[in-house]
């Protein structure tokens, strides 16, 4: 329903029916609808993040990658096959809007994925390593809310594609 109507136009009442549960299931298990949609968010969020993590564990597990910007790179493969496979939800979170301090919590999850791929990339280690973390996590979270936009599979994944590669060469050392 909130993907369908956002939040603010969302119907309890409509939430309810659909799930097959009463107001009074949801208010004890959830508080509300704004609590809700916050539950619905961290899931979503762990979901994407988890897609990541296995990545990047897949990729050191295979030995193949040991390279920083290769890892981040396998990440932010999985975390755009996720904006696909979740493009409802992708939609939802990724334009904004939610309850009252829902940007606030939402930018609190932003500020974590940006720790861990300061570390995946160990940023502390090279100049601008911080600021590179910032603009490489941006791209990767715009690109998600245009994966998550797109009409067919197949854009959604060339685009994903496309911007991974892409943050491949700007991120490969320049020979000199």
């Amino acid at each position: 329903m909130f993907a369908e109507s956002g939040f603010a136009d969302a119907n309890i009442a409509d939430v309810v029916a659909r799930a097959g549960a009463s107001v009074g299931s949801l208010y004890h298990h959830f508080g509300g609808k704004a609590d809700l949609y916050l539950a619905l968010f961290e899931d979503y969020q762990t979901r994407q993040e988890a897609r990541a993590a296995a990545a990047v564990r897949a990729a050191r597990g295979d030995g193949k990658l040991h390279d920083p910007v290769e890892l981040f790179l396998a990440g932010a493969s999985a975390y755009l096959a996720g904006c696909w496979e979740e493009r409802e939800l992708s939609r939802l979170f990724l334009a904004g809007g939610g309850p009252p301090g829902f940007e606030l919590i939402a930018r609190r999850r932003y500020r974590e994925w940006i720790h861990v791929n300061a570390n995946l990339l160990r940023a502390d280690e090279q100049p601008l390593g911080e600021t590179l973390v910032l603009v490489l996590t941006t791209v990767v979270a715009e690109a998600g809310r245009e994966v998550s936009v797109q009409d067919s599979y197949d854009d959604a994944i060339r685009l994903a594609d496309e911007v991974v590669e892409l943050i491949g060469r700007i991120s490969a050392p320049r020979a000199t």
